[in-house]
């Protein structure tokens, strides 16, 4: 059986939390991105409480650093899709680490997988945040990533979602209204930016 290359391997910790301090590794390779500490800062700055028992999934998941950040800030459960198999074992043993017991993980291209995870998170009947970080310029034939990634958001339920944040190349102009759910903040953080959409008011 062949063996995953071994990668060299940054730790950070989970920055707030009951988990809080909790060491974490992060490969240090072109294929997965840790997202910024003042981005996931920010990010879960502005969730704050309304995370509380909810659903977070974390679609282009790399090490599984804001998932597992949300799990510590008091999320319900997390749900992790990682395409690279050498990442996916370091995001398996971050997990470990930090809560198994809330933790469903999938291994394959987050494009194929995200229907099957989409229809789990659905059934739990919980409402859930979706967070998608696409690996921009790192795959092969990838030129077209945000306008997949768009098409997936298209295909979230406003009755299953209580907010989709995108990280983004700051270039980048979203449109204002994806499917069901309307833009509702972008912040910018130099070359990266967070937007955030939600179900659309009637």
């Amino acid at each position: 059986m062949k063996r995953s290359p071994k990668l060299n391997l940054y730790t950070t910790s989970i920055i707030g939390g009951v988990y809080r301090g909790r060491k974490i590794d992060i490969p240090a390779i072109d294929t997965t991105r840790s997202s910024k500490a003042i981005l996931k800062e920010s990010l879960f700055d502005t969730l704050q409480f309304d995370l509380i028992d909810k659903n977070f999934v974390e679609v282009f998941a790399g090490s599984g650093s804001v998932g597992l950040e949300a799990l510590s800030r008091g999320a319900g459960a997390c749900w992790f899709i990682e395409y690279y198999k050498a990442t996916y074992e370091i995001l398996l043993n971050n997990i470990k680490r930090i809560d198994p017991s809330r933790s469903h993980h999938f291994l394959g291209d987050s494009f194929e997988k995200f229907a099957l995870v989409y229809e789990l998170v659905k059934k739990s009947g919980v409402k859930s945040y979706f967070y998608f970080d696409p690996p921009f310029s790192t795959r092969e034939g990838m030129n077209d990533i945000y306008d997949k990634t768009i098409s997936l958001i298209e295909s979230i339920e406003p009755n299953s979602c209580e907010k989709v944040i995108i990280e983004h190349m700051s270039m980048l102009e979203l449109p204002r209204h994806i499917g069901a759910l309307e833009q509702i903040k972008c912040k910018k953080f130099g070359k990266s930016s967070l937007s955030y959409f939600a179900p659309k008011e009637n």
